[in-house]
């Protein structure tokens, strides 16, 4: 009888093994490759989507906190609330500039409706923000809790590449002694306060600044705050906060052409109540001119224009506490005609 042994040509485990070979490997690198490719963009498509959800989450919470404020004074949070001047003590910028003589911002007024009273109530808002009282070290005199002046996690987005260091005041606070940084918490966030004269005049309208956005007025010594009734256009056909996101970064068309220290975008701190802005009518076409005047608006310019980090467009808050995706294509007349309170329009933007 003829045994078979077990390395024979007939035995499996006597069969020769053969590895890959280069064109082999290639091949298969090249198919990772094709599919690592067609999967990042849907990863990234997916964590934006996550990003914006959160964005829309925050806007929501800044609406409701918007109405819970009106439940409770009868109005809107004013863009700008002008404060006698202090006798005890004094505060010694009062009469040095316009600027210490307003209080909080109307982000700052919500705070205690946003589950943040604890900040808020560190602060004494019947003086100036600019008070020392009110303003922690290294402000000059500054005797406010260093806690004061703690992240609002609600007025970031998450898409915004800023954060919190890049928010400092010190250059601008220079003409007053002070030396060195000074950093505040920033918002992504900002409320409308009405319209610049450059956008006005590609609508065919004036060419004048207007104070007629939803939280918007022309001196809050005479007036500072405005109620729903006033809102003639309709809570949910007028726009009442927006993005503008990235400061202190000076966003230019999806580009970042500040140059720090002194080269960049004021007016990103929640408390500051320049924070509200009138968009302008840009023309997005010069780098070395980003304000120059035409008639683009979204995503154009981060400094008083609605500016987002997402794919065409902006997230918005209406005055109904809903917000939208605003599209960055939207015409001067339709936006105007939504950010101003009365100006009897009858658009849609849903």
């Amino acid at each position: 009888m003829r045994h078979r042994c077990f390395w024979d040509r007939g035995s499996v485990w006597g069969s020769a093994r053969r590895g890959f070979t280069l064109v082999e490997l290639l091949v298969v690198i090249a198919i990772i490759g094709v599919l690592v490719g067609l999967l990042l963009p849907a990863v990234q498509s997916a964590r934006e989507a996550a990003r914006r959800s959160q964005c829309f989450n925050h806007l929501k919470q800044v609406g409701l906190a918007l109405h819970n404020h009106e439940s409770t004074f009868s109005y809107v949070p004013a863009w700008q609330k002008w404060v006698p001047e202090p006798t005890n003590p004094p505060s010694p910028l009062y009469n040095m500039t316009s600027d210490a003589q307003y209080t909080f911002s109307a982000l700052g007024q919500l705070l205690p409706f946003l589950e943040e009273g604890n900040i808020h109530n560190m602060f004494d808002i019947k003086r100036p923000l600019l008070d020392p009282v009110n303003l922690p070290p290294p402000w000059p005199g500054g005797q406010n809790n260093p806690m004061s002046m703690s992240d609002i996690k609600t007025f970031l987005c998450p898409s915004s590449p800023a954060t919190r260091e890049e928010s400092d005041y010190g250059p601008y606070f220079a003409a007053v002694g002070m030396s060195g940084s000074f950093i505040l918490p920033r918002t992504d966030y900002a409320p409308l306060r009405g319209i610049h004269s450059t956008l006005n005049a590609c609508a065919g309208l004036p060419a004048t600044n207007t104070d007629n956005a939803m939280l918007g007025t022309a001196d809050s010594r005479v007036k500072s705050t405005v109620k729903f009734g006033e809102v003639k256009d309709g809570l949910s056909k007028t726009l009442c906060f927006t993005e503008i996101a990235g400061k202190q970064g000076i966003w230019f068309r999806g580009r970042n052409i500040a140059q720090p220290p002194n080269n960049i975008n004021l007016n990103s701190f929640y408390g500051d109540w320049n924070i509200a802005r009138r968009p302008r009518g840009l023309s997005g076409a010069n780098p070395a001119n980003p304000q120059e005047p035409g008639c683009s608006n979204i995503n154009v310019l981060n400094a008083d224009n609605p500016y987002g980090f997402h794919p065409s467009g902006v997230v918005t808050l209406r005055g109904d506490g809903s917000v939208m995706f605003l599209n960055e294509e939207v015409s001067p007349q339709v936006f105007i005609g939504f950010v101003t309170r009365n100006g009897g329009e009858a658009f849609s933007l849903d």
